[in-house]
């Protein structure tokens, strides 16, 4: 049974914080709550276990326990709203039958681990507090299908403005955000260069600068990377966690589908 909910109080935190998945579910409901129809939260019970998902936006985050299936019930939901990207528990996803419409891609979670450098670092460049809109020309260049200006905008805005997300931007030319951190598990996507200042490794001492300073406030910070940039986060010594995968949409153009293909 799929029934919706209500209040953070009906979610099982001590299940969703087992995950990264699950902590970011969490995080957007104490964000936004569970008001908005773009923001929905969902109870999954059935005879073989139970769990969470939600969608925000074109995502769908499902997080079972340890024994919950890929339900009839289930791949009925996901086809009636065919989200964009499915992720969370890897063995739902590989049983669900999806092949239609959605095709499987890897995802590696690293943890983000500094080094000397990290000490000599310029932490006077760091910008704390960055103009969204100039963090949104950084993206854009970055990430050529990003959400457009309004959307990413208020959705941004609004995490950071309930403590839920930061925003960092490093000589004016490299950004990279907190999704969210919770319970000293911080989540760091929206990683980007300018075109113009490729190459220079900013983002390199930017990211070994941010497992630096989290790691001083007593948090342990992580990152997804799909196969493209894998090879990136090991040469700069970051700690593979796990692979993982994620289904996104056949029929819809995005970079990512060519970035994370599975390869036969």
């Amino acid at each position: 049974m799929i029934k919706i909910v209500r209040s953070e109080s009906e979610l099982d935190r001590g299940l969703l914080l087992k995950t990264l998945s699950g902590r970011k579910m969490i995080a957007y409901m104490k964000a936004y709550g569970a008001g908005y129809d773009f923001c929905r939260f969902y109870k999954i019970t059935d005879k073989s276990g139970e769990g969470y998902m939600f969608i925000i936006n074109s995502t769908l985050i499902i997080c079972g326990d340890d024994s919950l299936e890929a339900t009839d019930e289930l791949r009925f939901f996901i086809n009636m709203n065919l989200p964009f990207r499915v992720e969370g528990d890897c063995r739902i996803l590989h049983n669900i039958g999806l092949e239609e419409h959605y095709q499987m891609l890897n995802r590696t979670i690293f943890e983000l681990v500094s080094d000397e450098s990290s000490m000599s670092f310029g932490e006077e460049y760091v910008n704390f507090d960055p103009s969204l809109p100039e963090v949104y020309k950084i993206l854009s260049e970055g990430f050529p299908n990003i959400s457009d200006f309004s959307l990413w905008y208020t959705d941004t805005s609004h995490r950071c403005r309930h403590g839920i997300s930061r925003v960092f931007t490093y000589r004016g030319c490299t950004t990279a955000s907190v999704l969210f951190d919770i319970e000293n598990e911080v989540l760091i996507g929206q990683v980007a260069t300018k075109l113009s200042c490729r190459g220079s490794g900013y983002a390199r001492q930017f990211l070994k600068w941010l497992a630096y300073f989290f790691n001083n406030l007593g948090k342990r910070a992580f990152l997804f990377a799909l196969d493209v940039r894998v090879g990136f986060y090991r040469e700069i010594g970051f700690k593979e966690i796990e692979t993982e995968i994620v289904l996104e949409r056949r029929d819809v153009e995005k970079e990512s589908l060519s970035k994370g293909k599975l390869q036969n």
